[in-house]
């Protein structure tokens, strides 16, 4: 994998929570992050939520660090972007079957859409998980796609590319539902690409797994295959790619 996610001019700090991010080292990464400030308690709640999502582990550190970030939040911007966080680990513990939080997701990014305003860098995330929880708790995919389409219009503006590599995949997603394997294809081969020059590590093996969903056999068997290596490679994370990852049992009929 090539590239970290940042440029020779940026924060060595920054360089090292993302090269920690990326290879699901989330602990890590927030282990470096002192939140004494609005801003670092909102990246660190951040990183420690994004685990949760991955390893559907460590939801009381995520909790105590998204408590320090709601303390130290002041403008509208900060007390958003700290409702955006609250939002998406209700979400994630009501997807993983943690605890049904759906009501609190729901009202904690509506919280946070009534605080941040449009066009602002934060906006894009925020019309991203909620296109998330549209797609996945609400069943909505019609509403879904109109809050994945705004959020991959923010994250252009704003230059946010891995945000637009999550746009792309779930876009492909729906068209892949909707039986457009060509639009799918397309959008998961992009996403692809961008996590891969970012080295996104923690991101290609999911995004090798939906490419192989639109391609024929050779391709098809080799994609997931390589989505093994690295899955074996972190750690079995995300544990939720398990289940796509597992081959069929020998002799067993397909579809």
């Amino acid at each position: 994998m090539s590239g970290n996610g940042t440029t020779a001019g940026d924060d060595p700090l920054q360089t090292a929570v993302w090269r920690l991010r990326s290879r699901a080292c989330w602990t890590d990464a927030a282990a470096l992050l002192t939140p004494v400030t609005a801003a670092a308690s909102l990246q660190r709640a951040a990183l420690l939520v994004e685990r949760c999502l991955y390893t559907e582990q460590g939801w009381e550190d995520a909790e105590d660090a998204l408590r320090t970030a709601e303390a130290l939040a002041h403008g509208d911007e900060e007390r958003g972007a700290a409702a955006c966080e609250r939002g998406q680990l209700a979400y994630a513990a009501t997807l993983h079957s943690v605890r049904d939080r759906a009501d609190e997701a729901r009202a904690a990014l509506g919280r946070a859409a009534a605080l941040i305003p449009p066009g602002a860098p934060g906006r894009a995330l925020l019309d991203f998980r909620r296109g998330l929880l549209a797609e996945n708790l609400t069943l909505s995919p019609q509403a879904a796609r109109a809050a994945y389409r705004r959020a991959h219009a923010g994250a252009t503006a704003h230059a946010d590319p891995l945000l637009l590599s999550f746009t792309w995949r779930h876009l492909a997603g729906l068209a892949l539902r909707d039986g457009d394997v060509a639009e799918a294809r397309h959008g998961f081969a992009e996403s692809l690409r961008i996590r891969e020059e970012l080295g996104y590590l923690v991101g290609t093996a999911p995004a090798l797994a939906s490419l192989a969903d639109t391609e024929p056999e050779p391709e098809a068997s080799r994609l997931r295959e390589e989505a093994r290596r690295l899955f074996r490679l972190l750690g079995g994370v995300p544990t939720w790619l398990s289940r796509q990852l597992t081959p069929p049992p020998a002799g067993a009929a397909t579809a």
